[in-house]
């Protein structure tokens, strides 16, 4: 099968979830024998147009004019438009809120070459939720009524789109994660130098993450727990209102901004925390979230629909939007000890070889 995927980002271009779940799909989909092209833009013009990695090509094109996080490419437009029904088999295109998607939709629309879209979460991360939310009801909702099938998380993230008014069939494929990297047995990182309680923040410093609830959160913790410390892993527009929150807080010594992590760091990074804390107002399933529960480490997450369901097996939510709610939940999980995360059935439901194959075997169904 020959597979175009339309993309706003791939790992490790893009740090990230959603860019390594484009990265490892497109691998894993290479290594059965599928020939896999990866369309996205380019923000870095050091790093090559086409290149060949891990058995799939990547095309990075201008990413044109950015606006709230999002490329305004032209370049996406001009290749989309030069590409014949015989070129590929099926399109598959991550995320309907960015223009590359939007765009991978008109071509379905013009054209016949099948199209797929994955939510990765139904509300942006960067754009105002009021704002977004008209988006939602116009271009958004026409975006996913382009696609021959819908891939959600969840259930709950299906019933979500279907109240769009989304006609388009929809499947739903957990979002899997390695649980054989991911585990509570194995080494810790040498980046976590603590010997009190370590909480970690993993995610862009992007307003739906609201990481500054952790920074509040873990203020409030110090009272309880003075050799407590925060890691941050993650960077983004953020960082510097966050550093400076620390400042303000007189907490510098105790919180620590790692920048971006190497994946293969992560699993000793889960290792080495006592409890993740995940504030966002928005989400789909974060890899986030699976990878610390694998790992045996606590989880500490916004109140939200579709992730409930998850957490609540393992960890807890929090319904308030403050940092004395989230701190409250954090003293309860260090006070408790880690999670058996890496033992318990959710874990078990979310395995990354399972979503490549569900969604390899349903790109073939739409597959001309």
């Amino acid at each position: 099968m020959r597979i175009l995927r339309v993309t706003p980002w791939i790992y490790p271009d893009a740090k990230g979830g959603g860019g390594y779940h484009v990265h490892a799909m497109s691998r894993d989909q290479a290594k059965r024998g599928h020939d896999v092209t990866v369309l996205t833009t380019r923000e870095d013009a050091s790093l090559p147009q086409i290149e060949e990695t891990d058995g799939y090509t990547i095309l990075r094109v201008s990413p044109g004019v950015t606006l709230l996080g999002n490329d305004i490419s032209p370049a996406v437009a001009r290749y989309l438009w030069g590409v014949e029904s015989d070129d590929f088999d099926v399109m598959h295109a991550h995320s309907h809120y960015y223009f590359v998607t939007n765009l991978a939709a008109l071509k379905r629309r013009l054209g016949d070459l099948p199209l797929a879209i994955t939510n990765h979460g139904l509300y942006s991360q960067n754009a105002p939720e009021r704002l977004f939310s008209v988006y939602l009801q116009t271009l958004g909702r026409w975006t996913f009524n382009q696609a021959d099938v819908i891939f959600c998380y969840t259930d709950v993230d299906k019933k979500r789109v279907r109240e769009l008014g989304v006609r388009s069939p929809i499947e739903v494929v957990p979002n899997g994660i390695d649980t054989e990297r991911f585990t509570p047995e194995g080494p810790e990182s040498d980046l976590i130098d603590a010997e009190g309680p370590v909480v970690l923040f993993v995610g862009r410093f992007a307003d739906g993450k609201r990481p500054w609830l952790a920074v509040d959160a873990f203020a409030a913790v110090l009272e309880e727990y003075p050799d407590a410390e925060l890691y941050l892993c993650g960077d983004g527009a953020l960082r510097d209102d966050l550093e400076a929150q620390v400042a303000e807080l007189g907490i510098g010594e105790s919180v620590t901004f790692l920048g971006h992590v190497p994946y293969d760091e992560m699993p000793k990074v889960y290792r080495s925390g006592d409890v993740l804390v995940l504030p966002s107002r928005a989400e789909g399933v974060p890899r986030t979230v699976l990878e610390a529960m694998a790992s045996g480490t606590a989880i500490v997450t916004s109140r939200l629909e579709q992730t409930a369901q998850i957490v609540d097996s393992v960890g807890q939510t929090v319904e308030e939007a403050s940092g004395e709610a989230f701190a409250a939940s954090l003293l309860d999980s260090i006070e408790a000890g880690v999670s058996s995360g890496g033992e318990n059935d959710a874990v078990s439901e979310y395995q990354w070889r399972s979503t490549v194959e569900s969604t390899t075997e349903y790109l073939e169904s739409i597959a001309h």
